[in-house]
């Protein structure tokens, strides 16, 4: 099965499966100016599918429609046929693909629903965010509040909504296994903080997902190798809230790599130096919220 270049299945888990795009050396969507370099590719993205005989939940359906239609062949080789999409949250990375999915039911928090039908016209006009343009954005068909359960396979899957990153994270937590499929509210190297405002919420929600004691944490934005070898260790959340924190005291290095020490203190996140531009975005919007 041809995938789209640059794209690599990986397996963290049983029935676990991460499409993993980008962090390669020269490697670009498009020469000009585009979210999906700078967003995602640039950073390294995954979106994932659980499975259980003839049934898959998919988590995010990736940042072009050409992935995600190569997200459902695979499930569909392995036997899918009844397909479930989450998303995690409105950003386009993450929706990008979900006219592969047209047919089948689409979940997300009401709060997502409500910003994807408010930004609709935007999002498929190329207007928000930059293009490349999603046409057509399919919206979800089902919403929730605060949490939800599914069942695959006879697995309990909880879906719960957090203000982590953005304001309309959906989560999902495998209790049986504990295993976080965390979206963007955990990344590594670290966190995107694109509502600084929301620091106190981002702070008392990561707390929630500490006390899950999750043991494997599988992040949109992540080190490949770590997703493949079943994710990141419970550090990954005390770091990204020391980070955090570090942050709002306004004390926090310009150079990433000075600021690890100060945070990671438990060395539970990779450097990554594509991360270096994004803390120094996460730095200019806290200053500009301090004025």
């Amino acid at each position: 099965m041809k995938l789209p270049e640059g794209m690599r299945i990986l397996t963290p888990a049983k029935g676990v499966y991460a499409y993993y795009d980008g962090r390669l050396p020269g490697y670009h969507f498009a020469e000009t100016p585009n979210w999906v370099d700078e967003g995602a590719l640039t950073l390294g993205i995954a979106s994932y599918a659980l499975v259980a005989g003839h049934q898959a939940i998919v988590y995010d359906t990736h940042v072009t429609v050409d992935h995600a239609r190569a997200i459902r062949r695979h499930l569909e080789r392995l036997g899918v046929t009844d397909f479930t999409v989450v998303l995690s949250h409105r950003h386009l990375d993450h929706v990008a693909g979900t006219e592969a999915f047209a047919d089948c039911r689409v979940i997300t928090n009401a709060l997502t629903a409500a910003h994807l039908e408010r930004d609709r016209a935007a999002i498929e006009a190329g207007t928000l965010g930059g293009l490349p343009a999603i046409a057509p954005l399919v919206l979800p068909t089902e919403t929730f509040e605060g949490q939800m359960a599914l069942t695959l396979g006879g697995e309990r899957i909880e879906l719960i909504q957090l203000n982590i990153h953005s304001d309309d994270a959906t989560v999902l937590w495998l209790p049986e296994r504990r295993i976080l499929l965390a979206g963007d509210t955990l990344e590594d190297t670290v966190t995107y903080v694109g509502e600084p405002e929301g620091f106190d919420a981002h702070l008392r929600d990561l707390a929630r997902l500490s006390a899950l004691g999750p043991l494997h944490i599988l992040p949109n934005h992540g080190d490949p190798d770590v997703i493949a070898k079943g994710g990141f260790g419970s550090g990954l959340i005390g770091a990204t809230e020391r980070y955090v924190a570090l942050l709002r005291s306004g004390r926090a290095p310009e150079s990433l790599a000075e600021a690890m020490p100060l945070f990671d203190t438990g060395k539970a996140c990779r450097y990554a130096a594509c991360y270096e531009a994004v803390h120094r975005e996460n730095l200019a919007r806290v200053a500009e919220l301090a004025q």
